[in-house]
């Protein structure tokens, strides 16, 4: 059913970024009060949103879902400005600007599972970086990152799969690219 109410594009942009957004949130908390078997090793279900909001209305919306997922997020866990608030912060900044590049430049070589895998790759390191270099102060923080890295990359396909489906079946008859299919 098509709805009465006329809105204008900026509108339209605006509501379904706020959706992403609240989407992307409660994929946040979600995956908050999920039990891990390693501390690092999230899902990563919050990224679906950012991919929706980045193949279906641009690289904008992308960084504004991705930011007010991590800081409604923090303020609702509880954990604003502490560790993990600047680690999700980095690694979510990280993974936008890494998915929009590749995007932008290569997305006749690269699917929604390759951006998203890049993007999950790219999260990892900003938070080893932020890591090693401003909350323990210790180099060798990076012997972690192979055991960081095998987490991130199957997290980084499924979240792709996930965004991939999702995004052939909200933009039936309006495909935006989606690139490659498989990477």
């Amino acid at each position: 059913m098509r709805s009465l109410i006329k809105t204008s594009p900026p509108a339209q942009w605006l509501t379904r970024t706020a959706l992403l957004a609240g989407f992307g949130l409660v994929m946040f908390l979600f995956e908050a009060i999920v039990p891990r078997p390693l501390p690092w090793a999230k899902p990563g279900l919050a990224n679906i949103a950012t991919l929706l909001a980045l193949y279906t209305l641009g690289a904008a919306s992308a960084w504004a879902v991705t930011l007010l997922r991590v800081l409604l997020g923090s303020f609702f866990i509880g954990s604003f400005m502490n560790p993990g608030f600047w680690l999700s912060l980095a690694g979510g900044v990280a993974a936008v600007v890494v998915m929009t590049a590749i995007k932008t430049c290569g997305s006749k070589h690269f699917s929604v599972i390759g951006v998203s895998l890049a993007g999950a790759l790219a999260h990892v390191l900003a938070q080893i970086i932020v890591a090693g270099f401003f909350i323990v102060r210790r180099v060798e923080i990076v012997y972690l990152l192979p055991a960081m890295l095998w987490p991130a990359l199957f997290a980084g396909v499924v979240v792709g799969i996930a965004a991939l489906l999702l995004l052939e079946r909200l933009c039936d008859g309006t495909k935006p690219d989606l690139g490659n299919r498989f990477w």
